[in-house]
């Protein structure tokens, strides 16, 4: 089975910083280094991937973007701020992926076709984004976690890609990220978080789980391979939001130093490609109606 490589191409303080206290942190020049590994690593296995770039990194290193599609990847929209969809209204969305979806395709002349949402903000609440992304010529979403998450999360939706007829008679396909059944409840599986937490053995059988009926859906964050990142200047920050950002802080480096060596194993041990190719080879997608119940 085919399955597809995904990665986020975000700073490690985007998420953090940008959507939970409004503070714009420049990219660093981490964002290379940690990037220039994945490249060098993808290259050796002989692996594309989609890098859905977030336009604030493109904005600073252009360079990088241009290199990342030189060498065959494909590049997708990860939007230009790392704003949840919740946060703004349907025109902010709709000039932020505008942008994005210019910016990507003036610095490769490739088509971009793709998008993932910040933080995975696709939502029962925010599906009128879909609508939006297929009017401005996205082809395909890849946000929504079929999940009763916390943060994010759209319980009851197609864990397999689907395409999606939309109020307007138009569609887009979803390419929801996998999930695992685990004594009754949908798991996330293989990617972020939950593959530094994870142990490897249960990262990769269930991706051999899920290969067996549907392509798995791997993200990963160029950052999480860092075991160097620092905290980020906290000094003006309220009591308690200096308390949250160094409760962040040591989560997110947790288990770091044991990723590279998963990800070396996960492309040795499965084949990948990107999204695109992935969608092709998988023929006449399922029809899922746009509530995701399937």
């Amino acid at each position: 089975m085919l399955n597809a490589l995904t990665i986020d191409l975000e700073d490690y303080w985007d998420v953090y910083s940008h959507d939970w206290l409004g503070i714009e942190i420049e990219p660093t020049e981490a964002v290379l280094q940690n990037t220039q590994w994945f490249l060098e690593t993808l290259k050796r296995f002989d692996v594309k991937a989609t890098f859905f770039v977030l336009g604030g990194i493109a904005k600073v290193f252009p360079n990088l973007i241009k290199q990342i599609a030189e060498d065959g990847h494909e590049i997708a929209s990860h939007g230009i701020g790392h704003t949840q969809i919740f946060k703004v209204d349907k025109e902010g969305f709709r000039r932020d992926i505008v942008e994005s979806k210019k910016l990507l395709e003036d610095l490769t002349s490739c088509p971009v076709t793709g998008y993932r949402a910040p933080a995975f903000s696709i939502i029962p609440e925010t599906r009128w984004a879909l609508e939006v992304l297929a009017e401005v010529g996205f082809k395909y979403d890849s946000s929504v976690f079929p999940i009763a998450g916390r943060r994010y999360g759209w319980p009851g939706f197609s864990k397999c890609i689907c395409e999606i007829e939309l109020p307007s008679g138009s569609n887009i396909i979803e390419v929801p990220l996998s999930t695992i059944s685990v004594l009754g409840r949908s798991v996330p599986v293989g990617g972020g978080g939950y593959m530094r937490h994870f142990p490897y053995g249960f990262t990769r059988w269930a991706l051999r789980h899920i290969q067996k009926e549907k392509p798995a859906i791997v993200y990963l964050h160029p950052y999480e391979i860092d075991t160097r990142s620092k905290q980020f200047d906290i000094v003006h920050l309220s009591p308690e939001d200096q308390k949250k950002a160094i409760k962040h802080h040591k989560m997110q480096l947790r288990n770091r130093n044991t990723v590279r060596v998963k990800i070396v194993r996960l492309l040795s041990e499965f084949e990948f490609a990107p999204i695109g190719e992935v969608i092709a080879k998988c023929g006449n997608v399922s029809y899922c109606p746009v509530d995701g119940a399937g």
